[in-house]
């Protein structure tokens, strides 16, 4: 760290485990953010060190966000009122960016106006792989300092130690990138089915071709697991072709309403996804990547 005392690195409810390994990896002091409910549901927010002339760290896994959103915000501003020299944000699973046009008349655009509030109350950013589709990058919304730290190298690592012959599939269009990333830094075949979406819940998809990838493994590679009904649809599309039970892996496992059963019920082998987001099926740890990029920070002038 340039200058200043030592940073002092908070967690959010829900974000011990990985503050805690973010700390140990870089013989950080973990404080205490003191949170809890009145009985009217408003928040009550307490730090117990003091931040005066840190680098504070606040680290928050934001799925389910609209949960955390005023104890991320309060946080950080009780953190800059008593003195923080520096505000940064770990936030693992960045929401709210796949809102980043107008579908219908009327619409938020959502993306916007959360890049606007935390860029209000932090100085830099470190998340996971966000969800740019219509985004270059995060400069375009986020006013702050960014690193992101890219999943590709941490599932291709996982894949190639625990599946017999994989190759890659994207359930749609938008995968793409991360498949054809991890695919690469181990020489692996990949496809990409193309999909139609008529609702929330309903897809069409196109088998790509598969010719001479029979005796591989296929492994379904997403950045979201959210619903599961793109990803079980394609699962079924390669049983039905005659392929081994599929795999799933994705970087974010957020399993919204019923996607387990979805996807158990395609007769997925396994499903599988990284510690962003705190799940049963978190496998593949981050937190050495995350480290790496909050320590580019910590030892930055910016």
């Amino acid at each position: 760290m340039t200058g200043g005392k030592r940073a002092l690195l908070l967690a959010l409810p829900g974000s011990e485990d990985l503050a805690d390994a973010i700390a140990g990896r870089l013989d950080l002091s973990a404080g205490r953010l003191e949170w809890r409910r009145f009985p009217d549901g408003e928040s009550y927010v307490r730090l117990h060190e003091d931040p005066g002339g840190r680098d504070v760290l606040l680290v928050a896994r934001l799925d389910h966000p609209d949960d955390k959103l005023a104890t991320l915000l309060f946080a950080a501003d009780l953190a800059r009122e008593l003195g923080a020299r520096r505000i940064g944000l770990v936030c693992p699973y960045l929401p709210y960016m796949r809102q980043d046009m107008r579908f219908n008349p009327g619409e938020a655009i959502t993306s916007r106006p959360f890049a606007r509030w935390l860029s209000a109350e932090f100085e830099w950013l470190v998340t996971v792989d966000p969800h740019l589709h219509r985004y270059a990058s995060l400069d375009e919304i986020y006013s702050l300092a960014s690193n992101v730290v890219e999943a590709a190298p941490a599932l291709a690592d996982w894949i190639a130690s625990e599946v017999d012959d994989p190759v890659l599939i994207g359930p749609d269009g938008e995968s793409e990138q991360w498949v054809s990333a991890v695919a690469a830094l181990r020489g692996l075949p990949w496809r990409v089915f193309t999909k139609k979406r008529h609702g929330d819940r309903d897809v069409s998809l196109q088998l790509p071709d598969l010719d001479g990838l029979g005796g591989h493994t296929p492994v379904l590679v997403d950045d979201i697991i959210s619903s599961g009904t793109t990803m079980a649809e394609a699962a079924r599309y390669l049983t039905g072709a005659g392929f081994r039970s599929p795999l799933a892996v994705g970087v974010h496992g957020l399993f919204g309403e019923h996607a387990r059963e979805t996807l158990k019920s395609a007769g997925l082998a396994r499903i599988v996804c990284t510690n962003t987001v705190d799940v049963p099926e978190a496998a593949i740890d981050l937190t050495p990547l995350l480290a790496e990029a909050v320590n580019g920070f910590l030892t930055s002038d910016l």
